[in-house]
């Protein structure tokens, strides 16, 4: 890496407000809805919608989704990640033949929380109906629209694997949905969904209620008893999500705000924790050493304890103690180590961001986790449903075991920055277990070495992805590579920019807003 690191793009200045998001038809979604009148949570929701339309490569409405809110100057959490089948065990999955939760089909399908969502955040902080802020979206889905590169990359992909497996018939709505008479449609192709712009009516004229107990459930229970699902009718009704307290830590004088487990934001803040006494130069191998070396302890301890928060026998709190910093700190050393997690004895989607000129501001992501989720699509509804369940272990002793009513590990995030009690703004990178990672990355880049949103979401990045592999974007610099070799790390370089996340970021500024989008995807930011 170059000591000094030049942004291909310059950060957008904007008055009155603005949305940043991966995707452009998105992006002007949510500006409609500020420009009409509403306020950052109302454009939020509408962007969240497009987003099912325009990236259902990532995110569909059965996803997840969690938000960090600043509204009235006050920082509030939303956690909308559903939680498993009552119906569901450990055995039952292992007597279907899998020693490992599966990947695809119905199994793997927790209760999806992302209509709730959209509907609990508009009830509480919006100004308009929940059918007015999807009604861009309702257009974009029966209108139609051309598919961008990024969207297009993906689908393809997607196509690929899911014809490369044998795949039983209830993966026959997917076909239907998203293919044309089973061709994977590609960037510049038409694309648009009747189906999906029905339900999203459906959704805004019930307050997102058919969907847990009328029409849209029926649909949901009638699929899974065809297909020998879990999810039953009252684990739909019986669902809601829940407004928590944001967690944080004090960074060099910022507080990053994440949302608390089942979310593994605390990972970020672990890690940071770790790195808060010490100084650090852009562009030195030592500093990408200690950063790395951190995440990795940060994860081993996470991907042992997190889990729902009601289920957690390690809490947060003693994960963001001075405690845990002085048990943990002395195992970062000069050369790289095998990750392992604390003997505790005391008990790898979309983001966005909005603003609106009243200073209100919201840091939201949701993802259906695995390009297209579960493959599962219900029937004539355009509904394609998330495979969270994937994240489940089927281990008898693993904190994040498998259990009847449960929230798992879950990798969205969102991210948010204050100073002084006063908000700074929403940031996110995407991109499964990328996501702490990034969220490390584009704070140190800010608050360490003074870049601008744009360039924080610029710069090069790296990814711990197991044991000792380190994989590099390839915009490092050789002698990078080879310096972090000569420490221990088994370094790889990947050429596509995809697996290394894809952010947002807002900042609060004395006459306005600044913001940066990825140049990794069709990352776009609408303002006025």
């Amino acid at each position: 890496m170059n000591n000094e690191f030049y942004s291909k793009r310059q950060s957008t200045y904007a008055k009155n407000g603005l949305v940043a998001t991966s995707e452009g038809l998105a992006s002007q979604a949510g500006l409609e809805i500020l420009k009409k009148g509403g306020n950052a949570i109302d454009a939020a929701v509408a962007t969240a919608a497009a987003l099912t339309v325009v990236e259902p490569t990532s995110n569909g409405i059965g996803s997840d989704c969690f938000a960090l809110v600043y509204f009235n100057n006050e920082l509030h959490g939303m956690n909308s990640s559903g939680y498993s089948s009552k119906n569901i065990s450990i055995e039952k999955v292992k007597n279907r033949g899998f020693e490992k939760m599966p990947t695809n089909g119905v199994i793997p399908i927790t209760v999806p929380g992302t209509p709730k969502g959209w509907a609990r955040l508009i009830e509480k902080f919006g100004t308009m109906s929940l059918l007015e802020v999807l009604t861009p979206a309702i257009k974009l889905a029966s209108d139609g629209f051309i598919i961008s590169e990024t969207v297009g990359f993906y689908f393809e992909r997607a196509m690929n694997i899911y014809k490369s497996r044998n795949i039983g018939e209830e993966y026959n709505h997917f076909f239907k949905v998203f293919t044309k008479n089973g061709v994977g449609y590609k960037a510049g192709d038409f694309f648009k969904s009747d189906y999906h712009a029905e339900t999203l009516r459906e959704i805004g004229m019930t307050n997102s209620d058919s969907f847990y107990t009328g029409k849209l459930a029926k649909a949901i229970v009638k699929f899974m008893e065809q297909h020998d699902g879990f999810i039953d009718a009252s684990d739909l009704k019986e669902f809601d999500s829940e407004f928590v307290k944001p967690i944080s830590v004090n960074y060099k004088g910022y507080d990053i705000c994440e949302i608390p487990p089942n979310g593994q934001g605390i990972t970020a803040l672990m890690a940071l924790n770790l790195l808060k006494g010490e100084e650090f130069i852009k562009g030195d191998v030592t500093t990408l050493h200690k950063q790395i070396e951190a995440l990795k302890i940060a994860f081993s301890d996470t991907l042992k304890y997190v889990t729902d928060s009601n289920f957690m026998k390690v809490k947060p709190e003693f994960l963001l103690s001075e405690e845990y910093i002085n048990l943990r700190k002395k195992d970062i050393k000069d050369i790289a180590s095998e990750p392992s997690a604390l003997d505790y004895k005391k008990s790898g989607t979309v983001y966005l961001a909005t603003a609106d000129k009243e200073g209100n501001m919201v840091s939201f992501i949701q993802s259906n986790y695995m390009g297209f989720g579960s493959g599962i699509v219900i029937e004539n509804t355009g509904i394609a449903m998330q495979n969270r369940g994937h994240t489940f272990s089927l281990d008898e002793n693993h904190h994040n075991k498998l259990e009847p009513r449960k929230r798992t590990y879950h990798t969205i995030i969102p991210g948010f920055i204050m100073k002084d009690g006063k908000a700074l703004g929403p940031f996110g990178v995407m991109g499964g277990f990328m996501q702490p990672q990034g969220h490390l990355q584009v704070v140190m880049n800010m608050i360490d070495f003074k870049m601008d949103p744009q360039s924080a979401l610029d710069a090069p990045r790296f990814r711990w992805d197991e044991g000792l592999k380190v994989v590099l974007e390839n915009k490092f610099d050789n002698y990078v590579s080879q310096k972090l070799e000569k420490r221990g790390h088994k370094i790889s370089i990947d050429l596509y920019s995809g697996g290394f996340g894809r952010g947002q970021i807002i900042l609060k500024e004395k006459n306005g807003y600044k913001a940066g989008t990825e140049t990794r995807c069709d990352g776009f930011i609408a303002y006025y």
